[in-house]
């Protein structure tokens, strides 16, 4: 499971990869939409192996993590034309968006799915911005 654990986050940070380091060459916004419908794709994909969803969950999960991914991703991107140089500031935005992806994602899992998708890595993710979000207070 931790294998699979780190597949699903990573592929969520390498989707904010360029946004957060203010790559080199932009993209364009093709190629991001592209870029972000692969992600989501392939983390939908490992969840439901991982949790073993039904159709309906499925789509539910799509539809979050499309919206919340593309919400984040029009934060980071409004952040890095704004010259923002702040690591923190992209990591409170990355923390908001993660932490509203976990909250939507409790109402779509069953009891045992939840439970599998905490110990996938999710409740040491949810732990690390829990206190980055005290540190700030």
């Amino acid at each position: 499971m931790g294998y699979k654990a780190i597949k699903i986050f990573g592929i969520a940070a390498l989707l904010l990869l360029p946004f957060v380091a203010g790559a080199q060459q932009p993209q364009t916004e093709e190629e991001e939409l592209k870029q972000l419908r692969e992600a989501v794709d392939k983390t939908v994909e490992n969840y439901e192996t991982l949790l073993n969803l039904e159709d309906w969950q499925s789509f539910y999960v799509d539809s979050i993590l499309t919206h919340d991914y593309t919400e984040l991703t029009r934060e980071l991107k409004a952040l890095r034309e704004a010259k923002m140089n702040s690591s923190e500031v992209y990591i409170q935005v990355q923390d908001k968006w993660a932490e509203q992806i976990h909250v939507a994602l409790q109402k779509v899992f069953n009891e045992e799915q939840w439970a599998k998708y905490l110990k996938s890595g999710a409740a040491r993710e949810k732990k690390s911005r829990d206190k980055r979000a005290a540190k700030r207070k």
